[in-house]
């Protein structure tokens, strides 16, 4: 399961775009540092391919994929320098497969109005400052051997000598050639600046004129670094789930303008941010969606099962999940020549729907 940080300044509305995402009820209030130690939360990723497929199927239980979310202490200029909770900050966002950059599109009495560049700046820019840091480090340790002539050490250095100049010119190192970030991930691979950014503009009320301006302010920004932007009114998507009565959900979502769940795209979006996949099972009566690294062969979809499944594998029986609909039934997707017997290397497609063979 991929692990997504939220991150940005204090008062940013990180844990309400948090609970929106994970219904985990983390502690949400106007001032600073809220957020001590990170909130660690679950978020489903809906797929109506699941419905369908559970259909066909006659599944009686239905689980979808999922993704970890942490809610990290908001950050402050100089966290780099161990300022606020900089350096616990850092180091929590470190470890993540992807960070949802949550900025504040609303007034606050104790806050300056926002201003999406420089509120986004200040993040970024502590992101690059702490990246250097680690990148000169890790140059100061193989200098020596490089010069006495080692050639891996030689190539390293000069890969990371790359990446501080651009980082020097306040470059996010995402921003560099797939080559190049690839290069640098293979030595320096929890560098925070290399981890792909969706860019979240957490509003009060999603159709005003103001919060419009600033989510236009926001798509340039994220324009200029090949980044993603959306905008959700957390706050508002977590009093919508918690009416029951649905005339008064309907009223409350056409008031202001919540007709797509935001936040839940909020989550399948940082879902592909990581590079993933999904393919189905649908064995006991359970129709379950399953998250794989994308370019994954079918051991490793087996592994996310059961590690008994891939020591005993034999063959996989796959059919994609819109032939599967089409035709109604396994059965006779199989008659139509839509079923395919595949074997350990095979690599596993988007909407795959696997039937795994093994010894038990």
């Amino acid at each position: 399961m991929i692990e997504v940080g939220i991150a940005g300044l204090p008062n940013a509305g990180k844990s309400t775009l948090f609970n929106a995402l994970t219904k985990a009820n983390a502690s949400c209030a106007p001032y600073r540092f809220t957020t001590i130690k990170p909130n660690v939360g679950v978020a489903e990723i809906k797929d109506e391919r699941l419905n369908l497929i559970a259909k066909v199927e006659n599944s009686e239980k239905i689980i979808p994929a999922a993704i970890k979310f942490y809610d990290i202490a908001g950050l402050i200029e100089g966290a780099h320098k161990g300022e606020g909770l900089g350096n616990q900050f850092l180091s929590e966002i470190r470890t993540c497969d992807v960070i949802c950059h949550c900025i504040r599109g609303f007034n606050l009495n104790s806050e300056p109005e926002p201003d999406i560049r420089k509120d986004a700046d200040t993040v970024n820019i502590e992101f690059i400052y702490s990246d250097m840091e680690l990148v000169q480090r890790r140059i100061e340790k193989i200098r020596k051997k490089a010069e006495s002539g080692d050639r891996q050490s030689r190539e390293e250095l000069s890969v990371l000598s790359y990446a501080l100049s651009e980082l020097n010119n306040l470059v996010p190192l995402r921003k560099l050639d797939y080559k190049e970030v690839e290069k640098i991930k293979s030595y320096l691979p929890d560098l925070i600046t290399l981890k792909p950014v969706l860019y979240v503009l957490n509003v009060e009320d999603p159709k005003s004129q103001f919060s419009n301006m600033l989510f236009e302010e926001l798509k340039k920004l994220a324009a200029e670094e090949g980044a993603e932007a959306m905008m959700v009114a957390a706050k508002l998507q977590l009093e919508l789930e918690e009416i029951n009565d649905d005339d008064i959900r309907s009223d409350f979502a056409e008031e202001f303008g919540l007709y797509e769940n935001a936040v839940s795209k909020v989550a399948t979006a940082c879902y592909k941010l990581g590079h993933l996949i999904t393919f189905f099972t649908t064995a006991n009566k359970i129709c379950q969606a399953w998250e794989l690294k994308e370019n994954s062969n079918i051991l490793l979809a087996a592994e996310k099962i059961h590690s008994d499944i891939a020591k005993g594998f034999i063959k996989a029986e796959i059919v994609n999940w819109n032939d599967l609909v089409t035709y109604g039934s396994f059965q006779a997707a199989r008659e139509a020549g839509k079923v395919f017997i595949e074997g350990r290397d095979y690599i596993v497609q988007d909407g795959d729907v696997i039937f795994f063979k093994f010894n038990r």
